[in-house]
């Protein structure tokens, strides 16, 4: 703009006034928000002004010259600090990349390729570009009462979210391996969110969010030798059970509140039971799947697609849910969204696709 600006004076009456020195500061100007392709377009076209004006008006002399000759040595130095700025802020950026990718192994552990009397798969996708971890959760654990998992959201956005999700996490992983009740294991999950949402507040009381509405909607998980799945269900979308191509959602039969919201809970929690036999699996999932929508609108048909699927291994299923949904919203998601697929394999340890498996 500022070099139309130049060329505009030099081709009207008031060409007399002296643009070279204005000229000659567009690399530097240009270096501050742009690449090193910018001082060296804005160079290009200084120059290209330059020496057009000064054939036309028949100028050439010692200023031009001058201010050719700056616009070299000014040109060279923006290059110069472009690049060296260029190359420090990717170094940054590969830096904190290594951080939050350390960050998601220690929160957001991959799950085993087997537990106990299950196979399973994970996949969490970050609605941020970039982005590693969030306000969604997973984990399973192997424990004496069975294989438990537990898959979570988080209500809100960046580091409270990510901290309130850590503490659940954290609770869980404690709790799993020495509460026989699945519920008591859910209560000491509830314990540490109310435990950090305290601490967030006295840490920033002025804070512009009440980390006190904060809430996770939860679901806890437990396969065991018995050919059922006990589930309690604090506000989460419900898992689905795939069982011979068929998509099944786990309705509870009393509907509780998400962890944080116990005020409103007007029965004690129980688990519910469901049939789980050699063959079936379990898609546990946050709302970031279900709610994701094209861009027309529509929700993203998370039985259905399952259900299409055709008979693969838990990470090969999860894969293929996983590009059904980019495919789906053309890559853009407005949340978070997180999948974990569990498989009940046989009392031999086999599984009715592949037969036996190697230990």
């Amino acid at each position: 703009m500022i070099i139309l600006l130049a060329l505009g004076i030099e081709l009207s009456p008031a060409h007399a006034v002296i643009t070279g020195p204005l000229l000659a500061a567009m690399p530097a100007l240009a270096a501050l928000t742009m690449g090193p392709k910018g001082p060296l377009s804005a160079a290009a076209g200084a120059f290209t002004v330059t020496v057009l004006t000064a054939t036309l008006h028949h100028s050439w002399g010692a200023q031009v010259y001058s201010n050719l000759i700056s616009l070299l040595v000014v040109s060279a130095a923006s290059v110069t600090m472009s690049s060296a700025v260029r190359t420090r802020s990717h170094n940054e950026l590969k830096q904190v990349r290594r951080v939050a990718e350390a960050a998601q192994r220690v929160l957001l552990r991959p799950v085993p390729p087997r537990l106990g009397p299950v196979r399973m798969a994970s996949k969490y996708l970050a609605a941020e570009t970039g982005a590693q971890i969030g306000g969604d959760l997973y984990e399973a654990v192997d424990t004496r009462y069975g294989v438990r998992m537990i898959m979570g959201d988080v209500r809100g956005k960046g580091l409270p979210a990510v901290r309130l999700a850590a503490a659940v996490l954290g609770a869980f992983r404690e709790a799993a391996h020495y509460d026989e009740d699945l519920t008591e294991v859910v209560h000491h999950c509830a314990a540490a969110l109310e435990r950090e949402r305290t601490a967030l507040c006295t840490a920033d009381p002025a804070a512009e969010d009440d980390p006190t509405e904060d809430f996770v909607t939860a679901l806890v998980a437990q396969v065991s030798d018995a050919l059922v799945v006990e589930v309690v269900n604090r506000g989460h979308p419900p898992p689905l059970v795939l069982r011979q191509g068929k998509a099944r959602a786990l309705l509870p039969a009393s509907p509780l509140p998400p962890l944080g919201l116990e005020d409103f809970m007007a029965d004690p929690p129980e688990a519910e039971s469901y049939s789980f036999t050699p063959g079936d699996r379990l898609l546990l999932h946050t709302d970031g799947v279900i709610e994701a929508r094209s861009p027309d609108g529509d929700f993203f048909p998370l039985p259905t697609t399952a259900e299409s699927v055709h008979p693969c291994t838990p990470s090969e299923f999860v894969e293929h849910l996983h590009q059904a949904l980019i495919r789906h919203t053309h890559g853009y998601l407005a949340d978070d969204a997180a999948m974990l697929l569990v498989e009940r394999l046989d009392e031999g340890g086999r599984d009715t696709l592949h037969g036996p498996r190697a230990l």
